[in-house]
């Protein structure tokens, strides 16, 4: 079995946000067949913890280049895109 892929899941507090959008990646890429571990986060602690990660998931705007690969999005929240959204992911991990 391979290594799983780190996604950070950034939102404001780390809190709420955080922990459905990541909960929705999980179930997501589960169906996918990839293995996946989140780590939750504000998204002010991202550029400290940028480095373990393979991709970043933000509900909220992030600072400059963090050298890794970063997705936007309100569609866990929404439900718009979120198919979309999970399938560019997917991408982005392979």
């Amino acid at each position: 079995m391979s290594k799983p892929k780190v996604i950070l899941v950034a939102c404001g507090t780390a809190i709420a946000t955080s922990t459905v959008v990541a909960h929705a990646i999980e179930e997501g890429m589960k169906k996918r067949g990839i293995t996946v571990t989140t780590r939750q986060c504000k998204a002010t602690e991202v550029p400290s913890l940028a480095a373990d990660a393979d991709l970043i998931v933000t509900t909220t705007p992030l600072p400059g280049n963090l050298g890794k690969p970063v997705i936007q999005t309100l569609a866990f929240l929404t439900g718009i895109g979120k198919e979309e959204v999970l399938k560019q992911i997917e991408e982005m991990l392979k």
